[in-house]
């Protein structure tokens, strides 16, 4: 193995997400020594662009990151790409070895790997996945409005999902697909919206010429769409740092895995701080980048708490010699 410029850098930051790349921002800006390792598969690759991100709107992702690295860099920060092993060490020397074999040592870390959505096994789904199969009406419900929408059932979430992106569009088809059985209230409400129901199991996705058009039953029956919403299970980056003794929770609403934090990232290892969809699961590109910029703000406070301790007893030491 390597050492990365065989040197002790303040904070290594892994992902370079939004959140990871905010908090570089704002660790570069407090002078501190930061090094970015970026594996290079941020979750909203395959979405056209990211909404909602006030004065960014519609931004490639792609853009956005390859602007907030510039951004980033400028301040001095470092962004290696790599995929990450493993994490070992405690507060003030942690080691992080990349797979090419190469090591990065920082007095802190922070965890920005986000999350893996996973999708029911459906032929289609996962291809058209970010493109016209959705998840979030306020990340791209603008783009699919007025448009006839199939919401499939995932679990329980599907019909609140169903009545949401009601909002967006008269034309709803909630397909049950043997995952989701409204309630006597929620099939009075989903009457009521207008939402059409089906019964049975999804077989598959079908698309024409690179554009979804229909849903496919498992009986063989089709159903006409211009694009589906589907819930999927979120599942935090978290495997990469089971040395230091973190594992993903399940989420109290089902939702899927994160890494519990306090409110202001630090988990429940001393020097180890988390920030966006790793443990956030509801988290935007926004209030991603935002909750990254915090817990830069928290580790420089962290340094430099541990820093003024370390001067004032050096300069004791000296009065009293």
């Amino acid at each position: 193995m390597t050492e990365e410029n065989n040197t002790l850098v303040d904070v290594v930051i892994v992902g370079g997400g939004a959140a990871g790349l905010n908090a570089a921002q704002m660790l570069g800006r407090a002078r501190r020594s930061v090094v970015v390792v970026d594996g290079g598969e941020p979750r909203n690759a395959p979405a056209k662009g990211v909404h909602g991100f006030l004065s960014r709107d519609g931004i490639s992702p792609a853009e956005l990151y390859r602007i907030g690295r510039e951004e980033a860099e400028s301040y001095g920060v470092r962004i290696i790409s790599g995929q990450v092993l493993g994490a070992l060490g405690a507060k003030g020397a942690f080691a992080v070895e990349l797979a090419d074999g190469t090591v990065v040592r920082g007095r802190r870390l922070l965890i920005t790997t986000g999350l893996v959505d996973q999708l029911p096994d459906i032929p289609g789904l996962q291809e058209r996945w970010g493109k016209d199969v959705l998840h979030c009406p306020y990340c791209h419900g603008w783009e699919v409005q007025d448009q006839a929408l199939g919401i499939l059932g995932t679990g329980p979430f599907a019909v609140h999902q169903a009545l949401l992106f009601r909002q967006w569009s008269a034309n709803i088809t909630l397909f049950l697909n043997d995952a989701t059985e409204p309630t006597d209230l929620e099939s009075y409400q989903l009457a009521a919206r207008g939402i059409t129901v089906v019964h049975g199991p999804v077989g598959s996705l079908r698309v024409d010429h690179d554009k979804l058009t229909g849903v496919v039953l498992a009986d063989g029956g089709l159903v006409t769409v211009d694009a589906v919403a589907a819930a999927p299970r979120f599942v935090a980056r978290t495997a990469a740092f089971a040395g230091l003794g973190l594992t993903a929770l399940q989420h109290p609403m089902g939702m899927g895995e994160f890494l519990e934090t306090d409110a202001d990232g630090a988990t429940g290892v001393p020097g180890v701080w988390a920030a966006g969809n790793v443990t956030d699961l509801r988290a935007q590109v926004l209030s991603s980048a935002a909750a990254g910029a915090w817990t830069g703000v928290v580790i420089n406070a962290d340094l430099m708490a541990e820093e003024l301790e370390e001067a004032v007893t050096a300069y004791r030491g000296s009065v009293t010699a």
